[in-house]
């Protein structure tokens, strides 16, 4: 008999921690590997967050926090959330994990039970389903092809709405398409979600600040705010601020289920690094100024990596609003086969087949949900990105 509980049957491995192992693998072997599949800022966390961070350790700021966080973090969570959305919450309506995902995770152990919905567009970020499958809740897909530019539309909403739907997970700037919702789309979304009062929402904003050409972010709750009292608003440090190693998400709700996801936070992970912590605080707190040069430097990688991979025979790239991804389609190399005589059968072959015979690491798009399609992560070096994309585009114009 297995001591393994039943539950672990429907979750699977993170696709994306799986491609940047075996990139990993193939580098210790002496390759060359490009490796463009993990979402993670190239840049260094800025120096005035790292100064208080090394403050905090100076400070004696290392013993056990509350588990919603300190007075200090609160309060700049919501200020935060006041200054930049215009959303009104209280101290005592913060909630923190150890990273976003953790955040996720709490929601739905506090949250989903047997047979409830969730809906999750597609394509997705791959821990959505599996967190939601954990406790024995049902992922709900709703196609959000490329004609749709990968976002919801109020009438497909509407039609997946049940009465058993718990959720709706909202993800804007994506992960991983990096399509961002403008407040009319949010509107129309809102609009179908009033009509049906039994259905909460989840707003993933980690990418909230990484948007481009003049892009305006803007927040569900934000758009309507009749729906505050059913949405939890989720952000967190890791991408803006480039401090996805110090693990910390936060969110704001109703009293009720921030009150039960911190009391499930009490007996798990019990809080967040204290450094973390008080590092969040100068983070949330100070302005933005060091974003502007970087998310400049993005749209230039951006701008490049959708022109090169358009130039590839067989692949269509869209340019996405935010976040620091694209995700082109490779319909056209679906029954082609490689130099090494591999056939192409579904993106899962054409990222394997690219990873081995080019040596470039991208995400197949089966693990988010829409295929065929890969996700690139253009959050690496402008010159690492350049001679990925000229492997790809050489890799895809061998293929027979």
């Amino acid at each position: 008999m297995s001591i393994l509980a039943k539950r672990l049957d429907a979750v699977k491995p993170s696709p994306t921690m799986a491609v940047t192992a075996k990139a990993g693998e193939l580098k210790a072997a002496g390759k060359d590997v490009i490796g463009l599949g993990v979402g993670e800022p190239d840049f260094d966390t800025p120096d005035h967050i790292k100064a208080a961070g090394k403050a905090a350790i100076d400070k004696g700021d290392t013993k056990y926090t509350p588990s919603n966080g300190t007075p200090a973090l609160r309060k700049a969570i919501v200020e935060k959330f006041k200054r930049e959305n215009g959303l009104d919450y209280k101290p005592e309506q913060v909630t923190l994990g150890v990273g976003g995902k953790q955040v996720i995770f709490n929601a739905a152990l506090a949250t989903v039970q047997d047979g409830d919905e969730v809906i999750i567009p597609t394509p997705y970020w791959v821990s959505y389903s599996d967190i939601v499958l954990m406790f024995g809740g049902k992922p709900v897909f709703v196609p959000c092809g490329e004609n749709a530019r990968f976002k919801l539309s109020a009438e497909a909403l509407d039609a997946a709405i049940t009465p058993k739907t718990k959720w709706l997970i909202l993800n804007s700037p994506s992960n991983p398409t990096g399509a961002a919702y403008t407040e009319k789309e949010l509107r129309a979304l809102a609009d179908v979600l009033l009509k049906h009062p039994h259905v909460w929402v989840m707003t993933d904003d980690i990418y909230e600040h990484l948007t481009y050409d003049g892009f305006k972010f803007s927040t569900i709750a934000q758009v309507e705010p009749k729906l505050l009292n059913r949405t939890l608003t989720m952000n967190g440090v890791s991408k803006a601020y480039a401090m996805t190693g110090w693990r910390l998400g936060y969110a704001c709700g109703p009293t009720d289920l921030i009150k039960a996801m911190n009391m499930v936070q009490s007996q798990s992970a019990s809080h967040p690094s204290s450094i973390t912590q008080a590092a969040a605080v100068t983070a949330l707190n100070e302005p933005l100024t060091f974003l502007k040069p970087r998310n400049d430097v993005y749209k230039q990688r951006r701008d490049m990596v959708v022109k090169m991979l358009n130039e590839a025979p067989g692949l269509n790239c869209q340019t996405p609003e935010g976040a620091f991804y694209v995700y082109p389609s490779c319909a056209g190399v679906i029954g082609k086969t490689t130099p090494k005589g591999r056939k192409i059968n579904t993106d899962t072959d054409f990222v394997e087949a690219l990873l081995e015979e080019a040596l470039v690491a991208v995400v197949q798009g089966e693990a988010f949900g829409l295929s065929p399609y890969f996700r690139v992560s253009y959050a690496t070096s402008t010159e690492a990105l350049k001679t990925a994309c000229e492997r790809i585009q050489a890799f895809c114009a061998s293929l027979k």
